[in-house]
């Protein structure tokens, strides 16, 4: 558990910055330059990553069962990453009207991604690993929203072949993802 305790940590306190220091991240941008920041912050951040993915799958090999969820729930599971695909790609589409009208999908489709696998998994890894990137979405979000408020920021209206674009990316990742490829990844099928 400490491998993943530390990788959460680490990537999540990293893309935590700006909700905690951005006045402190907006100084060293101008210190280091925007290259050399985002080269240190990725470095950083896939460090994270590793150790996260790492610690994941150690505590899987001696999991601590905190409940057992109904088998129904993976259905429920199922139908909110369908949901958080379509944030997802929504979020790296441009002109679309989810984006448009969401404005932060990306972590909006975390806070499904997150609700669905803890709704569908009942070890304290589990608990740790979702319930963290939980509570990182929903403070990061809070932050964001203050931000575009004090910047006044507006986003561009979304068009329809935007918003067709996201809606079947995130839907052509779901059925990747759960027919095939949370399978080989994992070793979980969702479906089967």
């Amino acid at each position: 558990m400490t491998v993943l305790i530390a990788g959460l940590l680490l990537f999540l306190g990293v893309h935590s910055v700006r909700i905690v220091a951005d006045g402190w991240r907006g100084a060293q941008l101008a210190r280091l330059g925007e290259k050399k920041w985002k080269g240190v912050y990725s470095v950083a951040a896939l460090a994270g990553l590793i150790l996260v993915i790492w610690g994941y799958g150690l505590a899987r090999q001696q999991p601590v069962a905190l409940w057992s969820p109904p088998t129904a729930l993976r259905h429920l599971s199922g139908l909110l990453m369908l949901f958080s695909l379509v944030l997802l790609a929504a979020a790296n589409v441009p002109r679309n009207s989810i984006k448009a009208r969401l404005h932060h999908p990306m972590l909006l489709g975390t806070q499904l991604w997150a609700v669905a696998h803890l709704l569908s998994n009942g070890t304290l890894a589990d608990l740790l690993l979702f319930g963290s990137f939980l509570l990182w979405s929903s403070a990061d979000l809070v932050s964001a929203i203050g931000r575009d408020r004090r910047a006044v920021t507006h986003y561009p209206a979304g068009t329809l072949r935007g918003t067709l674009i996201a809606i079947v990316a995130g839907v052509a990742l779901w059925v990747l993802l759960a027919f095939w490829l949370h399978g080989v990844l994992f070793g979980v099928r969702p479906f089967g």
